[in-house]
């Protein structure tokens, strides 16, 4: 049986071709759009102790942590406690 990795980013969770594609697809975002890398971080970080995070998706909106952290105008999508 294979363990779901909670509280891991795609990545860490060996989800390769998914992390691959999330890289690939903020490559091709306007640089106008994305946070700068020590904002990312910490918006990673945040995700990564929250327990609505399980293999890289937030189980609160169905998005992939690492898109959503990227991009200026989006927000922590739990309402009752954002994180960032």
């Amino acid at each position: 049986m294979e363990h779901l990795c909670k509280k891991c980013l795609l990545l860490e969770a060996g989800e390769d071709a998914a992390f691959q594609t999330v890289s690939d697809y903020l490559k091709t975002l306007d640089k106008a759009l994305i946070v700068d890398d020590d904002l990312y971080s910490e918006r990673l970080s945040y995700c990564k102790n929250c327990d609505y995070l399980i293999s890289g998706m937030c189980r609160k909106c169905g998005c992939y942590v690492e898109i959503r952290a990227a991009l200026k105008d989006k927000s922590c999508p739990d309402f009752d406690c954002k994180k960032w």
